[in-house]
């Protein structure tokens, strides 16, 4: 059950992949996107597709601290409905709540990467791994 995990922001997506025994998510690049010119990088994803085969997306979707949805959710869910429409795969919704700041935490204190330049470069990947690795554990079948 191999999924793609997709952390969509307004310039970046950031993009995950798990195995295919669907247990481990790891990161797998950045599509720069451009709302304006409605460029939501899905050209890269069709060669993803077409690459990995997954069943399904995982797209983050960040509520606010207090549960409720803003702008970003609504963002989110419409690249959601994009993906459906352009692939025909189920997309699945995961709480992405605090993944930034997580994802900067672990890129710092346990990768050792201080440089800004270079953490900006892999957060967006790193967060799209905390959330596909949230949706595969709270989905696991042991």
């Amino acid at each position: 059950m191999r999924l793609i995990g997709l952390d969509v922001g307004s310039k970046t997506v950031g993009v995950a992949i798990s195995d295919e025994l669907g247990i481990i998510a790891q990161r797998l690049m950045t599509i720069e996107i451009d709302e304006s010119r409605h460029n939501f990088g899905m050209r890269t994803l069709k060669k993803l597709v077409r690459e990995y085969e997954p069943e399904a997306f995982v797209l983050g979707l960040p509520k606010n601290m207090d549960g409720s949805s803003g702008e970003s959710v609504q963002r989110s869910q419409n690249f959601g409905e994009k993906l459906t429409a352009k692939f025909g795969l189920p997309v699945h919704y995961c709480d992405e709540r605090l993944t930034t700041i997580e994802s900067q935490r672990i890129l710092v204190e346990e990768a050792g990467m201080h440089d800004r330049k270079k953490r900006k470069e892999v957060v967006d990947q790193m967060a799209a791994v905390l959330i596909l690795q949230s949706y595969l554990d709270s989905n696991r079948k042991d």
